[in-house]
């Protein structure tokens, strides 16, 4: 056998070079960066093209005035729309007695003062149900790289403790590992969040007062293993 083949480390160190593996965690609250509301608005009419003809009309209201807010909407999306027959048995026969309309939107906002004000005013119109509002972090947002350096500081300064309890000191790092970085669900949780509707009726000549919605505080946890060499301990 040749005497010139490398000799493979070993996986757990040796008397000269001893292994610390170690854990790093962080879990830091941040205010959040955005707020999601869910609008559906509805239709119902004795025939399919009335009900559509308002489902068309209440829907362009919500778009309008969730638009007047301008910058305060970071983004508008409409998403499910339906339109079915409500059907009645007579008899043996079935017969449609009436159509049932929906359109779905999501808003996206960054102004949490205007948030207030718009989700009370959607609730306000005519049948429409408000959803939320659900609190997030943006998926690019600097509190993820805080946890994430917080938690392989943490893996450093856990692994020092332990060489310096040996009367040693750490030498190289030999691998670092994240166990993944996660923030709160932002959207929506079940069972979470407001939920407000308008039916048809009388339309009030004064607007509803708005309302005062404090941010729920995002957490952001993020976690690592590292393992380091250190110099011989003093034992």
């Amino acid at each position: 056998m040749s005497t010139d083949a490398p000799i493979p480390a070993a996986p757990h160190g040796t008397p000269d070079a001893p292994h610390i593996a170690v854990l790093g965690e962080a879990r830091l609250e941040f205010d959040p960066e955005i707020a999601r509301i869910g609008v559906t608005v509805s239709a119902r009419g004795a025939d399919r093209r009335s009900a559509l003809d308002d489902l068309t009309r209440r829907n362009a209201t919500v778009l309008e005035l969730i638009k007047s807010y301008g910058d305060a909407v970071e983004k508008l999306e409409t998403g499910a729309f339906s339109i079915s027959p409500q059907l009645t048995r007579h008899g043996r026969a079935e017969r449609v007695r009436a159509y049932q309309g929906s359109v779905h939107l999501t808003a996206t906002l960054t102004d949490f003062t205007a948030l207030g004000e718009l989700t009370t005013r959607l609730a306000d119109l005519e049948l429409t149900r408000v959803d939320g509002p659900w609190w997030a972090l943006r998926p690019d947002s600097p509190a993820h790289g805080q946890a994430r350096r917080t938690a392989v500081l943490e893996a450093v300064q856990r692994a020092r403790e332990y060489a310096d309890a040996l009367g040693g000191r750490l030498a190289a790092l030999l691998e670092l590992a994240d166990q993944g970085a996660e923030g709160a669900v932002p959207y929506p949780r079940a069972g979470g969040g407001l939920r407000m509707a308008a039916y048809a009726g009388a339309e009030s000549t004064e607007s509803a007062p708005a309302l005062d919605l404090e941010p729920e505080r995002q957490t952001v946890h993020a976690q690592v293993t590292a393992r380091f060499t250190m110099t011989p301990p003093t034992l």
